[in-house]
């Protein structure tokens, strides 16, 4: 199974620690000697995952918080549970692990974030993958495990000027078209939240959608500039 090296945001590699540099833009804390620092506790008062009044997940307090976690957190093996709405696709896969990156897992990920539209497939940035893995693993740790919905990952330029001529917010020059942003959403859960736990991770630009309906809205992920919008 062949293997991909690339800087990822918990580390370089297994045995690494994260230099002074890297803990100031990496979501990682980790203190002296290699201890690591525990994670936010969680208030009694909110029960993780309970449902809200208005049938949505109601988050612990500290769901915001990307930056307790600890380097445990980050080299553990990374799987991501994913779907696609507009194909029906579904994947589970382990696509990291001892600080590599699985090639075939990689290229699974990759072509369930293709194009649909213009069926056309390109390299997913890595790091999209870690801020999207990480959203994931951390809302699994308050007993909220649900797959990401991918509405939409990669985009040719021409699939990407459809969408503007039919009114759909989309940037001229959009990191979708350079396979640096995906479109996603959790089922049941608050695009505030969502949104403000992909914020937290400080990897990029995070864009609110909030559209009315059982579905909700989505948030926009890349790994751009650091910014945000609500379209």
């Amino acid at each position: 199974m062949g293997m991909i090296s690339v800087p990822l945001i918990g580390c370089g590699s297994a045995s690494a620690a994260p230099s002074a540099s890297d803990k100031a833009r990496r979501p990682v804390q980790a203190g002296k000697a290699g201890k690591s620092v525990p994670a936010a506790p969680v208030s009694r008062s909110a029960a993780p995952g309970a449902a809200s009044a208005a049938g949505e997940l109601a988050p612990p307090p500290d769901i915001f918080d990307a930056q307790a976690l600890d380097l445990d957190f980050w080299l553990k093996p990374r799987v991501l549970t994913m779907i696609r709405p507009q194909s029906g696709e579904k994947t589970k896969v382990l696509y990291w692990k001892d600080g590599q990156v699985i090639d075939a897992a990689y290229q699974e990920l990759c072509h369930l974030m293709r194009d649909v539209n213009g069926k056309e497939t390109a390299p997913i940035d890595p790091k999209l993958f870690e801020t999207l893995w990480g959203t994931q693993a951390f809302l699994e740790r308050y007993g909220i495990a649900q797959p990401l919905e991918i509405l939409s990952g990669y985009r040719t330029s021409k699939s990407n000027d459809k969408l503007r001529e039919a009114g759909v917010p989309a940037a001229r020059q959009s990191l979708h078209i350079e396979g640096k942003a995906a479109d996603i959403r959790i089922a049941n859960l608050n695009s505030e939240v969502l949104g403000g736990l992909v914020r937290s991770f400080r990897q990029g630009g995070v864009g609110y959608y909030y559209r009315s309906g059982p579905r909700g809205g989505w948030i926009h992920a890349d790994t751009g500039l650091k910014r945000t919008w609500k379209g």
